[in-house]
């Protein structure tokens, strides 16, 4: 990161903005309006209940256990070996899952913006380049992705802030698209249920400023970083949601094509009002690839050192040697991202759907290991007192236990909203349900076969080692 302070060391401020970076999606805001006025609540039930609680565990782990590891090196000190290689097949292979949502949802804004009748094919065409120029990307270069990172954190928040003001002067001129009455504003299940899992997908990621520990100034800034960072994101979501709604109907909002309604009903079809639907479109846009290039760079590296020490196939290790860059791992990523597209496309009736499933897939998989993170505080809480906790979540053990079944029972149903949306009417679609359910599950079965692997390679090695010990002894 370029925002650092003397001495190369980050102090609040720039940890905050790290965490921005890492944790604002400007895709998913279409979602979170689809959920309509509602969403107002939602949000501050989810900030209330679900992100105090979560900043507050990752405060107390990552200052009491800081690492390069983060949320992998907690859950081996609670749960051993296994459950660490399960959290970064997870952590790592998701990427791969999540970058065709986003490029679909690239592609269509793409269209809707440039080319309004551009096939399904072209889209996908779109999708699988963009896929190999982020991987070419994280295989040439490191110092790309700081930039990368920091245009990045502008263009969402410049996005966003255009969203939220434009809604507003579009309503103090039109009037407002939807009805904003406290009742309206309150959480309600009748609504857009189905999108509320992106409400708890967007706010994840908090945890990634742990990771950085080495970088900071002082690891007891974590917090402080941790709930700015929490309230700046939680404000400008909030914001460029009411943008949105204050401008168009719910019923109008289109996933991928909302963003490009808004800003045509903001500015209007004048010549100026042209241009800055292009200006504003191309600046969502170009925060996807700098979105898709952080994580790509962030996940691969964790995966390469995972495979280093024999926990992924040897295939993941592979480092360029001209650049020193995990290609290995970012290769698998761009096949594995082209494989999910195509296959999804067969699926897939219009851009809507094909975005919705594979976010859905890849976001149950995104969120698998914080399953295993919550449980992992509590059992270290239990299990490791002795270690000094420069920060302490407030309150007895009861409480921590309160903390961490909230943060998991919040986690657990984003997971099983995503694969059975219509599951509080008590019906379950399977068209759209069974192709994501089948990619779960098939992702979880082949990090099980590959965690075989490791096991019996792990064990191969300590049986040579101790049948070689005897000839070494003094």
């Amino acid at each position: 990161m370029e925002t650092q302070t003397s001495g190369g060391k980050m102090g609040v401020g720039s940890l905050a903005l790290f965490s921005l970076c890492a944790v604002i999606v400007v895709d998913t805001l279409t979602a979170s309006a689809s959920i309509g006025v509602s969403a107002i609540g939602w949000w501050l039930v989810t900030l209330i209940v679900f992100v105090i609680p979560y900043g507050l565990i990752t405060s107390e782990l990552g200052t009491t256990y800081p690492g390069d590891g983060g949320i992998y090196d907690w859950v081996k000190k609670a749960f051993g070996y296994k459950w660490a290689v399960r959290t970064t097949w997870f952590y790592w292979i998701n990427v791969g899952l999540w970058m065709p949502a986003v490029y679909i949802m690239f592609a269509g804004m793409f269209a809707e913006l440039f080319f309004p009748g551009l096939s399904l094919m072209w889209q996908i065409a779109i999708c699988i380049a963009l896929t190999w120029l982020t991987i070419w990307i994280c295989n040439v270069s490191v110092d790309v992705g700081v930039w990368v990172t920091n245009v990045g954190a502008i263009l969402k928040v410049t996005v966003i802030a255009v969203l939220g003001f434009g809604g507003f002067f579009y309503a103090a001129e039109h009037g407002v698209a939807n009805e904003f009455t406290l009742s309206a504003m309150m959480p309600s299940l009748d609504t857009g249920v189905a999108f509320l899992p992106a409400l708890v997908f967007n706010l994840m990621g908090f945890e990634l400023v742990a990771t950085m520990t080495k970088e900071m100034k002082d690891v007891r800034d974590m917090p402080k970083s941790i709930f700015l960072a929490a309230a700046i994101t939680a404000f400008l979501y909030v914001f460029g949601t009411v943008g949105i709604l204050m401008a168009l109907p719910v019923q109008d909002i289109g996933l991928v094509a909302g963003i490009v309604d808004t800003l045509r009903k903001l500015f209007g079809t004048g010549t100026f009002g042209t241009m800055m639907v292009y200006l504003i479109g191309t600046m969502a846009l170009l925060t996807f690839i700098g979105n898709m290039v952080t994580w790509t760079m962030g996940a691969s590296r964790a995966a390469a050192e995972a495979a280093n020490e024999g926990e992924l196939p040897d295939a993941v290790a592979k480092m360029s040697e001209k650049h020193d860059t995990p290609v290995g791992a970012n290769n698998i990523t761009g096949i594995l991202s082209t494989v999910v597209i195509l296959a999804y496309a067969i699926f897939a009736q219009t851009s809507d759907d094909l975005f919705w499933s594979v976010f859905a897939f890849s976001s149950c998989i995104f969120l698998l290991p914080y399953l295993f993170m919550f449980p992992s505080y509590l059992k270290l809480r239990v299990s490791d007192p002795e270690t000094e906790r420069p920060f302490r979540v407030p309150g007895g053990l009861g409480v921590q236990w309160v903390l961490s079944i909230i943060c998991f029972v919040v986690i657990a149903q984003a997971v099983i909203l995503f694969i059975f949306p219509e599951l509080i009417d008590m019906t379950v679609n399977w068209t759209y349900s069974a192709p994501v359910l089948i990619g779960v599950i098939l992702t979880v079965g082949i990090g099980e076969y590959l965690l075989k692997l490791a096991v019996t390679k792990k064990n191969a090695e300590q049986a040579e080692q101790s049948s070689q010990q005897p000839s070494h002894s003094h």
